[in-house]
């Protein structure tokens, strides 16, 4: 198993906890074995509802940009270990509470958005700061939680946006003292884990099968974009300039 997640599994609770500091920033291979914990969780009889949630200064910085800025051709092993992670849980068989606090950045946008249920600590932000990093992605996820034009806004600017200020666009059932998220995130899962499993994994099929659009589709489109994006040279600058923590040049 990763060392940059661990797992847990009590009372038909999985609770999956990322921890990789400084950030929660995942790379190309740890994606990969998120993707496969969440999928064995689901797959598991004895798991009626997950939990993610992570340690540490926030929830998840998404990829690592230092990895990328070394390993240029690792973009497609990262783009792989995005699209199945957020694949995982959307399709997971049975419901996935987030708990996030802190930053929810890039990939942390795409397991949120992903998510089932979602839980904020007061702390949290949100923002999607693709277009600052030469990359592409992760709009089809934002757009499950915020109506089209402010994606568009948060997309095209980089800038976060509170855990108070997004609660009103109603993808939040919770916003909590950080103190207090773990509990309350236990405490929704509970209450799902106490129903009968068969009817859950019924309804998360076909709750799936009424949303507007194929979530995996609509990522998959933009994630040919980021292909794209990362032969222009802008993209590397953009990674150049976050590893040299000095501003971009264009």
């Amino acid at each position: 198993m990763s060392q940059a997640f661990t797992t847990r599994i009590e009372a038909g609770i999985a609770e999956l906890t990322i921890a990789k500091p400084p950030v929660n920033a995942l790379d190309s291979q740890e994606w990969l074995g998120l993707s496969r914990s969440i999928d064995e969780l689901g797959a598991n009889p004895d798991v009626r509802v997950i939990v993610i949630r992570a340690e540490g200064r926030g929830f998840c910085a998404g990829v690592d940009i230092k990895e990328l800025d070394a390993h240029p051709e690792r973009i497609v092993a990262v783009n792989k270990g995005n699209y199945e992670t957020f694949r995982a849980v959307h399709r997971c068989p049975v419901p996935v509470i987030v708990a996030v606090h802190g930053f929810v950045l890039g990939g942390g946008i795409g397991i949120t958005g992903a998510a089932d249920i979602v839980l904020a600590a007061e702390c949290a932000t949100f923002a999607l700061p693709e277009v600052d990093r030469g990359a592409m992605g992760g709009g089809a996820h934002l757009q499950r939680l915020f109506p089209v034009q402010k994606v568009r806004y948060l997309f095209f600017t980089g800038e976060k946006i509170g855990a108070r200020e997004a609660e009103k666009y109603g993808f939040i059932e919770r916003v909590v003292p950080k103190e207090q998220l773990r509990e309350a995130a236990l405490e929704i899962a509970a209450k799902i884990a106490a129903k009968s499993p068969e009817m859950i994994r019924i309804a998360k099929e076909a709750l799936n099968g009424i949303e507007d659009g194929n979530l995996e589709d609509k990522y998959r489109w933009e994630q040919g974009f980021t292909l794209q994006a990362y032969t222009s040279p802008d993209s590397a600058e953009t990674r150049r300039a976050f590893v040299e923590k000095r501003d971009a040049k264009f």
